[in-house]
């Protein structure tokens, strides 16, 4: 069978697959499935992980701080915390007075945390030491840098209703008080 597509002649795609999005998203499915396969004996991904070590790291956790911390919109935030709510990883508190709901790990949320820290610390391992971990530190300084640039750029140059975020991303990853 034969399809035909629309007629791409017109387009000018020079230099597209130099964009910064489709590369770093490219990356991002490569090293996150490695890591999907290696922290599978866990039973969570690892996308799931960083959501279960941010609320471990900072328990109570309000939503809207984990969102901040990994730079995740409120809609996928959401859907992967019911996710993990109903596979009883955690617990999302109902509305505080101040319109916040805070999330905590349940204890099997900790027991998943305990079988998947030791993967992913293998997996790491093999990663950086791949890499090297010169290259790792450089490249790592570099992503962080990259992340908050990008993070300003949307808030203040593509939405400026929406306030500036933190100058430093580090920042956000200190515990606070919600």
């Amino acid at each position: 069978m034969h399809v035909k597509g629309g007629d791409t002649g017109s387009l000018d795609l020079h230099g597209t697959g130099t964009c910064a999005a489709l590369n770093f998203r490219r990356t991002a499915r490569a090293v996150t499935r490695l890591y999907d396969l290696a922290l599978a004996p866990s039973g969570i991904r690892a996308t799931q992980m960083a959501i279960l070590t941010a609320v471990a790291k900072f328990q109570p956790v309000s939503m809207f701080r984990i969102g901040e911390i990994l730079v995740l919109d409120q809609t996928t935030l959401t859907r992967s915390l019911r996710l993990l709510q109903k596979q009883g990883l955690l617990e999302v508190s109902r509305r505080s007075a101040r319109r916040q709901r805070f999330v905590t790990l349940t204890d099997s949320g900790v027991k998943a945390l305990a079988l998947a820290v030791p993967l992913w610390r293998a997996v790491q391992a093999k990663f950086l030491s791949d890499m090297g971990k010169d290259n790792w530190s450089v490249l790592r300084t570099e992503l962080e840098r990259l992340a908050r640039s990008a993070v300003q750029m949307e808030s203040s140059e593509l939405n400026p209703a929406e306030g500036n975020p933190p100058a430093n991303i580090e920042s956000i990853l200190k515990p606070r008080k919600d």
